[in-house]
């Protein structure tokens, strides 16, 4: 029995609450088929979009006569973990009793310790939201004072702080439900982005990368995989490329190099790359980063495709 901390892809979630609803079915199936080898589950997951629909919903309601209370940023990325969550929560529940599986899941509305000097709070580069055209994208710039940036050739969307996470709040209490066999949902949209004050925690406007996260919150239970779950099966080099070639394995040289070249868009691989790396170097011996698709992740558990990050 392992423990293992997956984060999940946009591409197992939805753009609206009904799609998300259908979608995360089948994300339900993978994730059962992991419990029924009795594995110590952990599931961490994007809000990208989810977090941007609804500070522009509260925006627009608060500024054209609903009468409604402006609501800062951390609360909508609560907002998003509470119902991303109940989606994730209900689906793989309905699975386990499908399976047979006598096992509970349940989601941590959890905060993630940054430092409020990161530079990340003065180079804004963690995209948010829907995909705009370069003119929508200008004109709501010139509206709402947002930065946009280019996003991997889909569009343009607004980008928010993305601080480097030092501390999992909830760690300890994650730990223990899935020490207890509990299926835990957690850091959810890489977790509410707090900073340490005399007074307390503190949240603060940013949107910390959810495969940082998980890859933190990994190194801290000392996982023994953690497993990053996205649209491809394997990490390519000249990805798209006529010569474009899959990896089984990628060391933390050979990772370091294919980033110095460029090999990953920001937007996309590289962050889950850089996650995997940071997990590898601070894990213990015999423990696997692995970066594969939600059909293939049993598959890529018991070694048969995938990419493996070792040391």
């Amino acid at each position: 029995m392992s423990k293992i901390v997956i984060a999940l892809g946009g591409n197992a979630l939805g753009n609206t609450p009904e799609e998300q609803l259908q979608l995360v079915k089948n994300t339900a199936k993978s994730i059962v088929d992991l419990a029924k080898q009795g594995h110590q589950i952990m599931i961490g997951h994007g809000n990208g979009p989810q977090v941007g629909m609804i500070n522009l919903a509260m925006e627009f309601a608060a500024n054209n006569g609903a009468n409604t209370p402006s609501m800062p940023f951390p609360e909508c990325g609560a907002m998003s973990q509470g119902y991303i969550g109940y989606h994730l929560q209900q689906a793989i529940g309905d699975e386990l009793k499908k399976a047979g599986i006598d096992k509970q899941v349940v989601s941590i509305v959890t905060q993630v310790v940054v430092d409020e000097h990161d530079k990340a709070f003065t180079n804004l580069s963690k995209p948010i939201g829907a995909f705009y055209s370069k003119e929508d994208a200008e004109k709501i710039q010139k509206e709402k004072g947002y930065t946009f940036v280019e996003d991997a050739g889909r569009g343009y969307r607004r980008v928010v702080a993305s601080p480097i996470p030092q501390k999992i709040v909830e760690a300890k209490v994650i730990e223990q439900l899935a020490a207890n066999g509990t299926l835990v949902i957690t850091v959810g949209g890489g977790g509410i982005p707090v900073v340490e004050t005399a007074g307390g925690l503190k949240g603060v406007p940013a949107v910390i990368d959810k495969d940082r996260s998980s890859a933190k919150l990994a190194t801290d239970i000392k996982a023994d995989k953690l497993v990053i779950l996205t649209a491809v099966e394997k990490v390519f080099v000249n990805f798209n490329k006529p010569d474009q070639k899959a990896l089984d394995t990628l060391t933390l040289q050979e990772a370091q190099k294919y980033i110095e070249e460029g090999q990953f868009a920001k937007g996309s691989m590289l962050p889950k790359v850089e996650a995997c790396m940071e997990f590898i170097k601070n894990a213990p011996a015999g423990a696997e980063a692995i970066i594969t698709s939600l059909e293939k992740a049993k598959d890529a558990l018991d070694g048969a495709t995938g990419t493996i990050i070792k040391k």
